[in-house]
């Protein structure tokens, strides 16, 4: 029996994530903050499409790995970069290194846009209202 109430929770704390990203993005903050957040909000988003079918919530921000437990589910073959980018920027972030450099502003606008996209085709995937979400704080 899927668990809506669960996958809510999820989506709720993706909306978050991405809503802050979005903010920061239009205040011209720093890019590095901003990806960290649309990597969280990204993982959020496919752990609540496991949550809905009450299966065990991998403790890994590898996205690709959570991907290959949602993709019967949902099609993202064609983003797997984004997924790994997304992925990439949470790692650095947590553990820089003397290599690291800032994302580019194009490159975070273009990841906004697929973590936008994403929330909106899970929600629509599970049949919960983004009203259930957005509004609710």
């Amino acid at each position: 029996m899927p668990n809506k109430t669960s996958a809510i929770e999820w989506l709720r704390l993706s909306y978050h994530d991405l809503s802050s990203a979005k903010i920061l993005y239009d205040a011209k903050h720093y890019t590095d903050t901003i990806g960290s957040l649309l990597q969280q909000s990204i993982e959020k988003c496919m752990k609540s499409l496991l949550a809905y079918e009450n299966k065990k919530i991998l403790k890994s921000h590898d996205l690709v790995e959570i991907y290959s437990q949602v993709s019967k589910v949902i099609n993202l073959n064609d983003d797997l970069e984004w997924l790994e980018i997304a992925t990439n920027y949470y790692t650095e972030d947590r553990y820089p290194n003397p290599n690291y450099e800032l994302p580019t502003r194009d490159e975070i606008h273009e990841l906004l846009q697929f973590a936008e996209q994403l929330f909106v085709k899970v929600c629509k995937l599970l049949d919960i209202d983004m009203k259930d979400i957005v509004n609710v704080r």
